[in-house]
């Protein structure tokens, strides 16, 4: 009796545990069955993961994937299997009229960006991709303000300027004979502005409203005046140029004299009595030498010939026996000084 009771036991602890193994199996399958495969693709990134979560956005948790503010994702079944796809914001540079902004946007069209961005668009905006296309990662969108209008103006007709030999000048003296005047040009444009900065001009109508002047200058080829061969030779009553011609002066006076030139201050082309100056011109007190006088000047020691003049303009300085020589150029004025010159008066 003792040994039989026994084995009772036994098998009734075996039972138990049979039980329990069930129990246990029976578990494990219900969770098995209940629990959900998940694809998450995040761009290049493809991953499974398995859950009892029916929440996306708890399931990418779970997964490991964060997701920003504009972060958006959508859920699909792909082959009997649940799928996660994930749509990470996209960074867009944006040009708006001149003005550069960085933007961050979720799945967007371009035309929603803008709205949302308060970028209003007008008739005169260019943009540079479809307002119903989708915004992607590192797009660079352009909105332009282009604008156009008819403008007249004027411009300058530049003059030309012709050159002839002088050989009554010395060489390499130059001589404005004809002052040259820039002419004048009224134009009609097409201008075209974006975002409010110039960008083509086209001309489509000119009318010369001012012809240019032409200048003469008269290049000098004959020989230096402080050379010996200009030397003129002055006699009782004549004076015999170098050329062989014969002058004959009726008085002779010495006057202090000076040299200007056209670019001085208060100087231009144009003499008191009207004439265009010249080599020869020379600025006299007409209450001393009246004007139209014709003069031979050289200097008292020899040491300057200046030649034939005429008596056509004034100055404030000039006073009494004092004269201002006209020369071409600045430098040659300052060569020359000051200096006591002597003048025979021609008949």
């Amino acid at each position: 009796m003792y040994s039989s009771g026994k084995r009772r036991k036994r098998g009734r602890v075996h039972i138990s545990a049979i039980a329990l193994a069930v129990i246990l199996a029976m578990t494990m399958l219900s969770q098995t069955v209940f629990a959900t495969t998940y694809t998450i693709t995040d761009g290049d990134r493809v991953i499974t993961y398995t859950t009892f979560s029916t929440d996306p956005t708890q399931v990418l948790d779970e997964a490991g994937m964060e997701l920003s503010e504009l972060d958006t994702y959508t859920t699909q079944a792909v082959d009997g299997r649940a799928s996660i796809t994930v749509q990470r914001a996209a960074e867009i540079t944006v040009q708006y009229r001149g003005r550069t902004v960085k933007a961050t946007t979720s799945n967007e069209t371009v035309g929603e960006l803008l709205s949302r961005l308060g970028m209003e668009l007008t008739g005169e905006d260019t943009v540079s991709h479809a307002l119903e296309e989708r915004t992607y990662d590192g797009m660079d969108l352009r909105i332009d303000q282009v604008q156009t209008a008819r403008k007249q103006y004027t411009t300058v007709l530049p003059h030309d300027t012709t050159y002839c030999d002088d050989p009554s000048l010395p060489e390499g003296v130059e001589q404005v004979l004809t002052p040259g005047a820039d002419g004048q040009v009224l134009c009609t444009a097409q201008v075209t502005y974006t975002n409010g900065l110039e960008t083509l001009r086209e001309i489509t109508e000119e009318t010369v409203t001012r012809n240019p002047v032409t200048e003469i200058v008269a290049v000098g080829t004959g020989p230096d005046p402080m050379s010996e061969e200009a030397l003129p030779v002055i006699g009782d009553g004549t004076i015999t140029l170098p050329s062989g011609e014969v002058l004959s002066f009726t008085r002779v006076d010495h006057v202090r004299a000076t040299a200007y030139t056209h670019t001085d201050a208060g100087c231009d082309l144009v003499t008191a009595t009207g004439t265009t100056v010249h080599w020869g011109t020379v600025a006299v007190d007409p209450r001393y030498i009246p004007y139209g006088t014709k003069m031979f000047i050289v200097a008292n020691d020899g040491s300057y010939v200046y030649g034939l003049a005429t008596a056509e303009d004034c100055g404030g300085d000039i006073k009494g026996d004092r004269m201002d020589l006209y020369m071409p150029s600045f430098q040659q004025c300052m060569e020359f000084g000051r200096r006591r010159c002597t003048i025979y008066f021609l008949e």
